[in-house]
């Protein structure tokens, strides 16, 4: 398995493309419930690559990522051979960007001596889709970016 299995709810919520993932194997229900019966193991591996399908699609869509925590904000944008980062740190012992209020003193001091802002780029060294899953396993989540697209639009005007 190259990522991670999907979680039960995640399933769920796939139910009905799983079932044609499996109808691309000529397997209908009845089959599928015998396999799961008499061939844990086996099912446990169509699972797995489902859910390997699952996530190849969304990474290679993966635009933007972002990963809050109490003094860090980092903002990612992804492209082919590269990403792009914005990372913002609190100077503010007493903020923490994980409640409501230490967003709203985020937007009233983004560009004062409170914050700490490093824009940077690297290279992807190895598969892309395997860095940005490696981010989203350390608790970054896929954006639509507009923070990003904010942030950057001030940045270079």
């Amino acid at each position: 398995m190259k990522y991670a299995r999907l979680t039960k709810e995640q399933f769920d919520e796939l139910h009905n493309e799983f079932a044609t993932f499996l109808a691309s194997q000529s397997i209908d229900k009845t089959e599928w419930d015998a396999i799961k019966e008499n061939k844990p193991e086996v099912a446990e591996q169509e699972l797995d690559v489902f859910s390997d399908l699952i996530w190849e699609g969304v990474l290679s869509r993966a635009k933007f990522l972002e990963h809050f925590s109490k003094t860090h904000i980092f903002l990612f944008e992804c492209f082919d051979t590269e990403i792009k980062s914005i990372i913002l740190k609190t100077l503010n012992p007493e903020i923490d960007f994980m409640t409501k209020e230490g967003l709203q003193w985020l937007g009233d001091n983004m560009f004062t001596d409170n914050i700490e802002m490093k824009i940077g780029k690297k290279v992807f060294t190895e598969d892309r889709n395997e860095s940005i899953f490696q981010l989203i396993k350390q608790g970054a989540f896929l954006t639509d970016g507009q923070l990003f697209t904010q942030i950057i639009t001030i940045v270079e005007s």
